[in-house]
């Protein structure tokens, strides 16, 4: 084992190490505050529902005789997912300009 493993797995130690702090202080310090862990929740409900949304919507056709069909259904829905997102992205950005533009 050279210098570059050892590296290579400190660097992995210190992803998973940050990984698991971001995902356990935001919810340590939202316990003291529940109103801010409603509003995630609403978030990621948000988030599910347009998925399941667009994995009625994808189509589960392939082509390719390497790809499932399980698994073109699930990029379908991913690639639906993110057009809804970037339509509503773009939509919040436009009247966001246009609100300020009116006061």
């Amino acid at each position: 084992m050279d210098i570059i493993d050892v590296g290579l797995y400190a660097s992995y130690l210190l992803i998973a190490l940050c990984a698991v702090a971001a995902i356990v202080i935001p919810l340590a310090q939202s316990f003291g505050d529940p109103q801010s862990l409603v509003k995630s929740g609403i978030g990621l409900g948000v988030i599910v529902v347009v998925f399941l949304i667009s994995y009625a919507m994808a189509d589960s056709v392939t082509t390719n005789k390497e790809v499932t069909e399980g698994a073109a259904k699930l990029s379908g829905a991913g690639l639906i997912a993110m057009y809804i997102f970037f339509f509503i992205a773009l939509i919040g950005i436009v009247y966001t300009e246009i609100s300020k533009l009116l006061k």
